[in-house]
């Protein structure tokens, strides 16, 4: 089926077409199971010179005004003000910084009230839903199911603390998250908040959630009861545009402290999970912003690695669980958004995707291959590689990071190696090194002192390096837990169900 082009969003399967922002925002997932992306991508253009001398939030308004169609600019605005100007990020005016370190760039994204990346998008997400549900006039209870690697929960948690008429349930793997990111979650207050661990990898937690949005049984007998389910995960559209904003913003700073001059090239490179991060580049690249190379960074599990090497998904391998947890993923449900924009084929894509459900695999063909190796270079790290990288960037510039962004900064090395590429680049810096705090101490000093506690090592990590922990982590040790919560992956639904009875009574 080929796509006939509309002014709003569309399934990447093909069976929904002609939808609004507010109502991709809401329902989060398509249901046909396709993700929701907009169909006017290709004729969206910024002009890079006339964004130079504004703020970040009025880059994200002039970006938000033309992706949110049915959304007002007066809306969009208290959306903006909301997120980034209410003295969430730990700088009023900028949310990001843009540091060099050794001969790169690195754009650090974990200044916010979680101290990762995902706060970024997670801050202006639920004041994008309750615009939505106003636009729309939505009578429901909305319920948010998020599945989560590490960062996307409590970033979720936090944004929607407390919201009126929305709640909040968070599957995370249970053991397969930093001791750190675990208390975040677990300590997270609010009413409509809750949080439940699940004896699985992320995969199967994200698969879990999936299956309960294509339950159609169970989704019309919630909204029997008054409920209507949603997401916050990279699969909602209203994750993934936030974080365009941040590829532009970097551009301009690099313009503004004349490392590049305007309409020079420029590449990022990504530490990359579920490879919404990455996208958002590739949707700034399709929109204006002069990207030479999107590096696609991978660890242990290097499944996106091998796609663009060989042109063959495979999830139908090893599973590893790394320092690096958020990126410890073998099915990269954003890779979905890609593979429609090159092919414009849905019901290529959904046989893929089926295909990949049922065997664990698909393979692309040449042509749709090629597209993508424009502008994808795919690299990974281990573990004894991120370490050193850790090490090495401590030692030799005297600059900290964490295990996401050393697997980043690794991989911009072997694709030096392997290009001799001179662009300008810019490493997506996704997470505070605290939340990995352990990891970080190890890499740079070797073993932990005997007797200090996964939290204990935030101080001595300080100590060491001379740099401050972030107030978000100060006194998470001695914050109560209020979630506990572990389930299987079939009783995701059950858990759902008895969160939904406690908000009722």
């Amino acid at each position: 089926m080929q796509i006939d082009y509309r002014d709003h969003y569309v399934s990447t399967r093909g069976r929904e077409q002609n939808i609004t922002a507010s109502q991709a925002i809401i329902a989060g997932l398509a249901k046909d199971g396709g993700l929701y992306v907009p169909s006017f991508i290709r004729n969206c253009h910024f002009d890079i010179q006339s964004l130079m001398s504004k703020t970040y939030s009025e880059l994200a308004q002039t970006l938000f005004e033309a992706f949110l169609d049915d959304f007002s600019p007066e809306q969009i605005k208290v959306c903006v003000h909301g997120a980034y100007q209410t003295g969430l990020f730990d700088d009023a005016k900028c949310p990001v910084k843009v540091q060099k370190a050794k001969d790169r760039y690195f754009l650090e994204l974990y200044h916010g009230p979680t101290c990762a990346f995902k706060d970024m998008a997670l801050t202006i997400l639920p004041h994008f839903m309750t615009k939505a549900v106003d636009i729309q006039n939505v009578n429901r209870e909305i319920i948010i199911l998020t599945a989560t690697s590490g960062d996307t929960g409590k970033a979720a948690l936090s944004g929607f603390c407390d919201v009126p008429g929305i709640d909040i349930i968070v599957y995370y793997p249970k053991d397969g998250v930093s001791a750190v990111q675990e208390k975040q979650m677990l300590t997270q207050g609010g009413k409509n908040t809750c949080v439940v661990g699940v004896r699985g990898n992320f995969d199967d937690t994200q698969n879990g959630v999936k299956k309960i949005f294509s339950d159609q049984a169970l989704n019309a007998k919630l909204e029997d009861q008054g409920f209507l389910l949603s997401s916050a995960n990279s699969i909602n559209i209203g994750r993934l545009l936030p974080q365009v904003v941040y590829y532009y913003y970097s551009y301009c700073e690099l313009v503004r402290n004349d490392a590049i001059q305007c309409g020079d090239p420029v590449n990022f490179v990504v530490p990359t999970g579920n490879f919404g991060d990455i996208l958002a580049g590739y949707y700034a690249a399709l929109t204006g912003l002069p990207v030479h190379r999107l590096i696609c960074a991978s660890n242990a599990n290097r499944v996106l690695t091998d796609f663009f090497e060989t042109g063959e998904y495979n999830r139908n391998r090893d599973f590893y669980k790394t320092m690096s947890p958020s990126m410890d993923i073998l099915i990269s449900s954003n890779l979905e958004r890609l593979l429609y924009d090159v092919s414009k084929d849905t019901d290529q894509v959904s046989d893929w995707m089926a295909t990949l459900q049922e065997d664990g695999h698909y393979t692309i063909p040449e042509a749709i291959k090629a597209k993508t190796r424009k502008i994808f270079w795919g690299g990974c790290a281990d573990e004894t590689q991120t370490a050193q990288t850790i090490a090495d960037m401590f030692k030799k510039h005297h600059y900290l990071i964490d295990p996401h962004t050393a697997v980043a900064s690794h991989v911009y090395d072997e694709y030096l190696k392997n290009t001799a590429d001179e662009t300008t680049t810019v490493v997506l810096s996704t997470a505070s090194p605290y939340k990995f705090a352990n990891h970080v101490y190890r890499s740079i000093f070797g073993e932990i002192p005997e007797g200090l506690n996964d939290f204990d090592v935030l101080s001595a990590l300080s100590a060491a390096t001379d740099t401050a922990v972030p107030k978000p982590l100060a006194d998470l040790a001695n914050r109560p837990n209020r979630h506990n919560q572990v389930c299987s992956v079939n009783e995701m639904d059950r858990s759902l169900q008895d969160f939904l009875t406690r908000i009722k009574a």
